[in-house]
């Protein structure tokens, strides 16, 4: 039983520390699956509303109107959308802060919204990083999901190794919920262990980790890979890191221009319904998002992405696309689409999308959210088992294992660890304080 019961301590000491992060993520995991439903009903007076305006502006009139209005704040991206959704232009100022901006279809100006706290950016902020941010959170939500497939792991060996699924003729509550406790988790397991790598991809040490490989190797997604800004997040994840390529005359032209673009100044860059024309020929179609330039050499990035988080904007992974247009005379200097991508880049352009239950329609929805619930209910039967075993006056921990590890625990912690590096880092601070104690145990019981 050495193997079981060091499992058993693992699985159970891993469950008390994430068990709190684990319910965070799957609730705010399961809002985020309805963010379109909701959005769509919340915000219909902006998605959908008209003024009572009944002259029509040009794109780029209206876009002046909202700059004069939102006195600080510059247009750094705009989403064009099908009907009957209205233009959406994502605004931001010198501190950062982001708005966005409804237009109607004769370009007047509709609404705006403060971008932080709309609900698929509150459940996206708390689903990814508890809506605190910050390199230490973003690490430590990324830490509870890979130690959550190692629980899944652990329940599925405890599982048949215990033969805890049988139904006994006498069962007391405590082995009634481990019961449930295990037979649910081992149903789950393997769509749970879907969910969590498909969403790895955005995480902070692994998804950077993932995005190199595939930058290093072309055949896995696309070479050059520069910082991440913020301005990018509309393009598709296999290239919204690559290194757009330059306006190749920006050196003819006067005046010098800030990272945010000021509509405000007279400018020899290309207006935005050119543009759209440019984008028109070619044969790029709604909906699709124009990312502006931050520099004077700098190009206009038009995108259609599986993986936006954007209420209207998301696409079919095959008709992924970035493009990218000369800022002055809106020529088409590149293009990738998802024909261009590399095995690792299409595998997570469908999975990000499976994760976010939007990929299949409804029925995705509804088998994440089927899926999500029933984790919780494994979480729930995990605490009225240690509960009843509290009652039963158990110790407060499984037993203490004191034989050597075996090849077989070993060999899977390696495999979890090389998979999975940040776990792996987990496991060697652990094996670290581990020795610590040890050897202070040992000081102790020999000065004893």
């Amino acid at each position: 039983m050495g193997n079981y019961n060091r499992f058993w301590r693992w699985h159970f000491y891993a469950a008390i520390f994430i068990t709190p992060l684990l319910i965070t993520l799957t609730l705010s995991g399961i809002g985020y699956l309805y963010y379109t439903d909701v959005e769509n009903r919340a915000y219909a007076d902006l998605f959908f509303g008209k003024s009572n305006k009944s002259e029509k502006l040009t794109l780029d009139e209206g876009m002046k109107q909202a700059s004069n209005q939102f006195e600080g704040f510059a247009v750094s991206k705009i989403i064009v959308l099908d009907e009957p959704y209205n233009t959406r232009l994502t605004m931001k100022n010198a501190t950062g802060d982001q708005r966005y901006i409804f237009l109607d279809p004769r370009n007047q100006l509709i609404g705006s919204q403060d971008a932080r706290y709309t609900f698929s950016n509150v459940m996206r902020d708390t689903h990814s990083s508890l809506f605190v941010g910050g390199t230490v959170v973003n690490y430590l939500v990324e830490l509870a999901a890979t130690w959550a497939i190692f629980l899944m792991l652990s329940g599925i060996y405890m599982t048949f190794k215990g033969r805890v699924w049988k139904k006994r003729e006498k069962m007391s509550p405590r082995q009634s919920n481990k019961r449930w406790h295990a037979i649910v988790g081992t149903m789950i397991t393997i769509p749970m262990i879907v969910i969590i790598f498909t969403g790895l991809p955005w995480s902070a040490f692994m998804g950077d980790f993932i995005y190199t490989a595939s930058q290093k190797y072309p055949s896995l997604g696309q070479p050059q890979v520069e910082p991440l800004t913020s301005d990018m997040s509309e393009v598709p994840w296999a290239t919204r890191k690559n290194e757009a390529p330059t306006s190749t005359d920006a050196h003819a032209h006067h005046g010098a221009m800030t990272a945010a673009p000021d509509l405000s100044n007279t400018s020899n860059r290309l207006p935005i319904e050119q543009l759209m024309q440019k984008v028109e020929e070619a044969r790029i179609t709604k909906p699709y998002s124009i990312v502006y330039p931050s520099s004077d050499d700098g190009v206009y990035t038009v995108s259609k992405s599986s993986n936006t988080g954007v209420t209207g904007l998301d696409v079919s992974p095959y008709e992924e696309m970035t493009a990218y247009f000369d800022q002055y005379s809106g020529r088409l200097i590149a293009q990738t689409g998802y024909e261009d991508y590399g095995i690792l880049a299409k595998w997570f352009t469908w999975g990000i999308p499976l994760h976010e239950g939007h990929l299949f329609g409804w029925a995705n929805k509804l088998l994440n959210t089927v899926v999500c619930l029933c984790f919780l209910l494994v979480i729930f039967w995990g605490i009225k088992t240690w509960l009843f075993r509290k009652a039963e006056q158990k110790s407060f921990a499984p037993p203490k294992v004191s034989n050597r590890l075996s090849i077989g625990f070993i060999s899977l912690m390696v495999i979890l660890g090389v998979i999975m590096p940040l776990f792996g880092i987990s496991l060697l601070v652990i094996a670290l304080i581990e020795g610590i104690l040890f050897v202070t145990r040992g000081k102790r019981e020999r000065t004893v």
